[in-house]
């Protein structure tokens, strides 16, 4: 016998869906920080993030007659979070590498036995995260830190696999890179 669990509707949601301000702000104070900090690993700037996170909320809210319990409210706020912070990235221009006519293989192989011999610490590994261009930090960070596998990301960002996967390769590279250097 398979159980099936169907999504509750919260009370606070359905306040906010009846123009209830107090429920706004509630819902806003509920969720703001943590859809800040995903703003903030991807677009790696406090002011852009904050920019980000007002946006989010804006269309979440102007938007919520559509939210239909399909999943958690604050999955659908951060999908919204996180595509409005890659859209912030793509005004930067940021350039997606490709991975036809690189040697990425070898270099992967390479840095295999260097992961093992560094300690890590978690503030180095936020600061050398944040050192990161944003097309590796964002890649890095929807890939281990969000969860979404290549395909996913590379839907979100309108580019191949292989480019998301490139990118991941050469993030966790740089990073390393960086954690030798101790920034």
């Amino acid at each position: 016998m398979e159980l099936a669990v169907l999504p509750h509707h919260d009370e606070l949601i359905e306040r906010c869906k009846k123009g209830e301000a107090a429920g706004y702000k509630e819902l806003y104070q509920r969720y703001a920080k943590a859809m800040f900090n995903t703003c903030l690993r991807i677009v790696n700037n406090i002011a852009e993030a904050e920019d980000v996170l007002q946006e989010s909320f804006t269309e979440a809210f102007r938007n919520l007659h559509c939210f239909e319990y399909r999943t958690s409210f604050g999955g659908w706020l951060k999908q919204i979070c996180i595509n409005r912070s890659i859209n912030q990235l793509k005004k930067r221009k940021v350039a997606w590498v490709d991975i036809d006519g690189t040697d990425i293989h070898d270099k992967a192989e390479e840095t295999f036995t260097d992961e093992r011999e560094i300690q890590f610490k978690v503030e180095q590994v936020k600061r050398s995260i944040m050192a990161l261009p944003d097309g590796y930090r964002t890649v890095l960070t929807l890939y281990l830190l969000e969860g979404y596998d290549h395909e996913e990301i590379a839907e979100i960002l309108n580019v191949a696999p292989s480019t998301t996967r490139t990118q991941y390769t050469r993030a966790k590279q740089k990073l390393l890179q960086i954690l030798k250097e101790g920034i």
